[in-house]
């Protein structure tokens, strides 16, 4: 083939079209143009709809694993979170449950308190304040040991009252604490007056495994007595003051063999449980000493005439 003959004319892929420069003037300006346009007249908004609209599957379908990750570990947040926020309520009702102890304990103390001190002013024998330490362990006696003694002018004898009624009665004295024994150990007996009749008796202890009482001994099958019948200190003894609550009759049993009535009573103080008690002066300290006795030599000499001889004489 001659040389003439051949195309010496550049292959279309090494041919250059519009330059670089001039392209990206070219783009630019239509960039701007549509910018311009989107911003004043919006004729984007159907093409932004529609290829957003066709997006829309595969975009949820991207993000449900992100998702799918992001709940499970919520779930597992929220699950820690809770079993935290379980544990403090449960402690929280735990504390509001012991301070709401606490606070019906000292109510209810405070409320017996108000009681003693009104029963303090009802009565007019000096007494002291006194709190119950705690039960004597001795399953055959029912005694308290109470935070006064000696030091605090506490006497043996003295009457123990709650805000109620007769308690019981000193029985042994310390220097810091007493021994009380409780109205219904089988060894007290306290002269009581029937406060619907008049008529004066006895009530003894009577411990039992059912509950402690008293008993109304020694009474007559046609007293008058009826159960409710409400029992007082009668203060014949010089040891209790006249009229503190002793106990109400609970059974009345009238026996045809026998010629005395079967009474038991209820004693109208907390012989159990109580946390604070009045410890008064026995009612004898009070009372102006009884006369002295008098001798033999003083009543002959009472008897004897002025210028007479308490002795005869005889003849020598």
């Amino acid at each position: 083939m001659p040389l003439g003959t051949l195309d010496r004319t550049p292959p279309p892929f090494f041919k250059q079209g519009p330059s670089a420069l001039s392209k990206l003037v070219v783009f630019s300006a239509l960039a701007l143009f549509l910018m311009v346009a989107d911003v004043r007249f919006r004729v984007t908004e159907p093409l932004r709809a529609a290829v957003a609209t066709a997006l829309y599957p595969v975009q949820w379908l991207v993000l449900q694993p992100v998702q799918a990750v992001a709940a499970a570990g919520g779930y597992f947040t929220s699950l820690h979170e809770a079993q935290r926020s379980e544990n403090e309520a449960l402690q929280r009702l735990a504390r509001q449950a012991g301070r709401n102890l606490q606070l019906e304990q000292l109510d209810l103390e405070n409320q017996r308190l108000r009681e003693l001190l009104a029963m303090r002013e009802r009565i007019k024998t000096p007494g002291v304040g006194a709190q119950v330490l705690y039960d004597v362990a001795d399953p055959y006696s029912r005694k308290v040991v109470i935070d006064r003694g000696l030091t605090h002018g506490v006497e043996p004898g003295s009457p123990v009252i709650d805000e109620s009624g007769v308690m019981g009665q000193v029985t042994r004295v310390y220097p810091l604490v007493s021994e009380v024994t409780l109205l219904v150990d089988r060894d007290q007996a306290i002269p009581v007056l029937n406060v619907r009749t008049g008529a004066r008796n006895v009530v003894y202890g009577q411990p039992g495994v059912a509950g402690d009482g008293l008993e109304l001994r020694y009474t007559l099958a046609n007293s008058d007595i009826v159960e409710g019948d409400l029992l007082t200190t009668s203060g014949v003894d010089g040891v209790y003051p006249p009229g503190l609550p002793v106990a109400r009759v609970a059974e009345v049993t009238r026996r045809a063999e026998s010629a005395f009535t079967r009474i038991n009573c209820t004693p109208v103080a907390r012989v159990q449980g109580t946390l604070h008690v009045l410890v008064l002066a026995p009612v004898g300290a009070a009372l102006p000493p009884s006369p002295l006795p008098i001798s033999a030599n003083a009543r002959a000499a009472r008897s004897t005439p002025k210028g007479g001889s308490a002795t005869g004489s005889t003849a020598p």
